[in-house]
């Protein structure tokens, strides 16, 4: 079996150390934090297979929800929350940043690898089909969502910019933006579409990716990102 990579954000040192007890026997690594902080340094870091979020940081530290919101928009892999807390706000404010799975403690050594397992392989085979088809001379192929850097309007075709080349295929910005996930990709230019992944550094008036500018004209406010 090969070793699998997890996350551990929980503040509370005795419960960290428990639950890293049943992963480790589970054949499992595990690397540690304590607060939102901890976890988005290892994230830059790491290559991790599953984060597993309490949802109570402490007082003063950003809660384990606010985390999964930054590892849904920034990060490609899944999460799991753990919580003592089940009231219906909570609920809500959990679920709507889309975790692989909810478990409330206590819960069984079973149950929590159970969860992880779901997760790693759901999270696998969603990956495997975000994909788009486009056109590399007459042939269709599956590219990757994950490689392109934007799209960009010309005429009637769309020029998928990659690191390795640039695919131009028959299509609208208004169809292609409905087949990608709007928590990656956006509009910021009628003629322009944008991997927010990408953005290496920006301004009000563009954005750079791959040395190359991209021009911004439609409101920053409605994309809540720049």
């Amino acid at each position: 079996m090969n070793e699998k990579k997890i996350l551990l954000v929980e503040d509370d040192f005795l419960n960290r150390r428990l639950s890293k007890k049943i992963f480790i026997e589970n054949n499992y690594h595990v690397l540690e934090a304590k607060n939102t902080k901890e976890a988005l340094e290892i994230l830059k870091t790491e290559t991790v297979n599953c984060a597993i979020l309490d949802i109570n940081l402490g007082k003063k530290e950003a809660d384990g929800i606010s985390l999964g919101k930054q590892i849904y928009e920034n990060f490609s892999i899944p999460f799991i929350y753990l919580t003592a807390y089940e009231t219906t706000e909570i609920i809500e404010k959990a679920v709507a940043t889309s975790p692989y799975s909810y478990l409330t403690k206590p819960f069984k050594n079973s149950d929590l690898i159970a969860s992880v397992e779901i997760a790693i392989r759901k999270f696998k085979n969603t990956k495997q089909q975000q994909t788009i088809v486009v056109k590399d001379g007459e042939y269709n192929v599956a590219l990757p969502l994950e490689k392109i850097n934007y799209i960009e309007s010309n005429k009637n075709y769309l020029l998928f910019h990659t690191n390795e080349k640039t695919y131009k295929t028959r299509s609208t910005i208004k169809k292609t933006m409905k087949e990608l996930p709007d928590a990656v990709f956006v509009q910021i230019h009628r003629a322009f579409i944008i991997n927010k992944n990408k953005v290496e550094k920006y301004t009000r008036k563009s954005v750079i990716i791959n040395n190359n500018e991209i021009p911004v004209s439609f409101s920053l406010k409605e994309f809540q990102y720049l």
